[in-house]
């Protein structure tokens, strides 16, 4: 027997991704800084994609779906990346935040388009899903412009 909430599990289960690869690159990049302040912020916005996921899966289960457990092929490959550009260039704090803010734009483009398959589907069922990513989405921009201010930030002091 199918599952009737199939396609409202799969837009979440693609957000838990998200939110996984936001976690570990948000840890990732608070090892990467020796500034305290950007370490802190990295290290709350790693706990805070964490429970996002946490909620995600959470809400996967209610509707009767196996909540998706690991981050990205995407945001592995984008990880790779930076960190073989790293070897390169540096681990220099605008460089880091550049890369931040390249995954906070992934982030956002993923919520804005998992509202709008949850609009579409029309599931009475995805009510809840939609509440739970339409709360997440604004703490998601909140990030972004967050770390767009402390790239801008650095950007000025170099």
């Amino acid at each position: 027997m199918s599952n009737p909430n199939k396609d409202v599990i799969d837009v979440l289960n693609n957000l838990i991704e998200y939110s996984k690869d936001g976690e570990k690159g948000f840890k990732e990049s608070a090892d990467d800084v020796k500034n305290p302040e950007l370490k802190t912020f990295f290290v709350q916005r790693a706990t805070a994609c964490n429970q996002a996921a946490a909620e995600l899966q959470a809400e996967v289960r209610h509707l009767g779906g196996d909540p998706e457990t690991s981050t990205s092929l995407s945001g592995d490959i984008h990880r790779g990346w930076v960190n073989l550009k790293s070897m390169v260039t540096g681990k220099d704090e605008e460089a880091v935040l550049n890369e931040v803010e390249r995954g906070e734009d992934n982030a956002l483009k993923a919520y804005k388009e998992a509202r709008e398959k949850l609009v579409k589907l029309n599931n009475p069922n995805a009510q809840n899903a939609l509440t739970l990513v339409d709360r997440q989405l604004q703490g998601v921009q909140r990030n972004h412009d967050q770390v767009k201010a402390l790239r801008d930030a650095a950007r000025a002091r170099s």
